[in-house]
């Protein structure tokens, strides 16, 4: 018999041997709750040497576990039932307690060492990189928080959080200083909520945080607030001085969902809207936002195949050199003939098309059949067609305007690219190459929807276009706007002096016409001179002369 035993253990020798090899740490109570025997494996668990006649509570006491977990078993030996209870231990071990009443009296005291298990455990509910608590991980704080909230009727919020212009940072600086960037970001959403919160970081750039024990809507605004403005304020990470935003979704229970999988759906589709309105800010959810999101999923798988089922089809609108008044060219503009939508208008769809990323193989029909319809015309028009900033990042397009020139035969100055401003934004040094590669097939480059962008004189520095075109919205406003006025007549000295055509758009009337004229614009495009027609009228256009 072990030195552990006490004299009074009813157990017959090798029954006596089995419990005190038994690789499971037992200890046997009397019915008073002295301890009678501990196995070598309780004692070593309790870091306990000798604890035959200590009472359970001093047995509990020199473990060093914590009195509040122990009061159950305590009270389970008073009152002579089963229980099981979590302790914790000297040095963080967790154990699981097994208290049971034996039929000949006193009781079985057995414990599983489970501090490895729930190591493993939170390790599996954390997110490496930053610590913070993984999709698992929130998802079942969530499912506790809704419990216990369904008992107390407290409000709680789900933020959902997505960060503005983080991939542009891993794109040019490269993911080690991405993932500095997203640990600063964790610190700082650290910082900004209070100890019972919980944030999680879903992958990539995207964070969560659950807000329990709050006054709701109004605590999730004022967090939602926050973050907005601590989050965008400036970094700095390897020298590098970064600039990014937050985009906040906030769904609230039992308001917005009673489960953790409708929450978290529901906050997603706040800060899709968010994103939507401009980015860097926050909004709510409200209920409408499931079907709009239903009418953009459906708008979504129509998009993707209608590329395949020919839907597409292009317009061409004259563009009209003031000066002689004759056609120089048409721009080619994208339409999209659904079945049972009908038109559906290119600023809802080309923004869609962009984001799910199929623009990239819209964009190459749409210049090839261009290119095609341009080659066959009578005349040597220009045909204009617009580029996507999304066309400039797979590295491909300049092989792409090449194989397109080749295989239509247009002659390569015939053709014009038009860009916005945006595509200039991302990776400024990348899409300049790409410009200038280009140009080097020979192909013109216009900066299209001049003066609504970020209109930095330096793009026009950096790359000398061969035409701007000024936005309607300023023509349009030249009539009653002097400040409208101004900025056509400075843009198209601008480009006088830069010896760059300026073309005016949205022309609709005789004095836009007559004022644009006036102010030294080159060329003129808009429904006054031309609205957008079938490939066959554009063509027959070019026939009769316009002098």
């Amino acid at each position: 018999m072990s030195a552990l035993a006490a004299p009074s253990l009813p157990a017959s020798p090798p029954l006596e041997a089995a419990l005190a090899e038994m690789a499971a740490p037992l200890v046997l109570l009397d019915a008073g709750g002295t301890v009678l025997f501990a196995n070598a494996r309780a004692a070593a668990l309790l870091s306990c040497a000798d604890p035959a006649g200590l009472s359970l509570t001093a047995l509990l006491a020199s473990a060093g576990a914590a009195e509040p977990e122990g009061v159950p078993v305590l009270d389970a030996v008073r009152a002579a039932r089963p229980v099981r209870a979590r302790l914790t231990l000297a040095a963080d071990r967790r154990v699981e307690a097994a208290l049971a009443p034996l039929s000949i009296g006193g009781f079985a005291l057995t414990f599983e060492d489970v501090t490895e298990h729930l190591r493993g455990a939170a390790l599996a509910r954390q997110e490496p990189l930053t610590g913070l608590c993984n999709r698992v991980g929130l998802h079942d704080r969530l499912d506790a928080a809704l419990a216990e909230a369904g008992q107390t009727g407290t409000p709680l919020a789900v933020l959902m959080l997505d960060l503005d212009r983080f991939k542009a940072v891993n794109d040019t600086l490269g993911h080690p200083v991405g993932d500095a960037l997203l640990r600063k970001v964790a610190e700082r959403l650290r910082k900004a909520t209070r100890g019972g919160d919980v944030v999680a970081r879903l992958g990539g750039d995207e964070f969560a945080i659950l807000q329990a024990g709050a006054e709701q809507p109004q605590a999730a605004e004022a967090l939602a607030r926050r973050l907005v403005d601590l989050v965008g304020r400036t970094y700095v990470v390897d020298g590098h001085m970064l600039n990014v935003g937050v985009s906040v979704g906030v769904a609230v229970a039992p308001v917005d969902g009673r489960d953790a999988d409708d929450l978290l759906k529901h906050a997603d589709l706040a800060l899709y809207r968010a994103k939507a309105e401009g980015r860097g800010t926050y909004r709510f959810f409200e209920p409408a936002m499931n079907a709009q999101m239903q009418a953009r999923r459906s708008l979504e798988i129509d998009l993707r195949r209608a590329l395949a089922l020919k839907q597409f089809d292009l317009a061409f609108q004259p563009q009209i050199r003031l000066e002689t008044g004759e056609v120089t060219g048409f721009e080619a503009l994208l339409r999209w003939n659904h079945p049972e939508r009908g038109p559906v208008s290119p600023a809802l769809f080309i923004p869609l098309a962009e984001e799910i990323g199929v623009i990239t193989g819209i964009g190459e029909w749409a210049l090839r059949a261009a290119c095609r319809e341009a080659a066959s015309w009578t005349q040597p028009a220009s045909i204009a067609v617009n580029l996507s900033p999304v066309q400039f990042r797979g590295g491909k397009l300049v092989e792409t305007v090449m194989n397109v020139l080749a295989q239509t035969g247009l002659d390569p100055a015939r053709l014009e690219l038009e860009i916005t401003e945006g595509a200039l934004l991302e990776n400024t040094d990348s899409v300049l190459d790409v410009l200038n590669g280009l140009r080097a097939l020979g192909v013109k480059i216009s900066m299209d929807d001049f003066g609504t962008g970020y209109s930095s004189l330096s793009y026009l520095q950096k790359f000398p276009f061969d035409k701007i075109k000024i936005d309607q919205s300023f023509v349009r406003g030249m009539e009653g706007n002097a400040e409208c006025g101004a900025i056509v007549r400075a843009i198209a000295r601008l480009g006088a002096s830069l010896g760059m055509r300026t073309t005016a758009e949205g022309v609709e009337t005789k004095s836009q016409l007559d004022a644009i004229r006036a102010e030294g614009c080159t060329e003129v495009q808009g429904y006054l001179t031309g609205r957008p027609m079938p490939a066959a009228q554009a063509a027959a256009l070019l026939k009769p002369s316009l002098a």
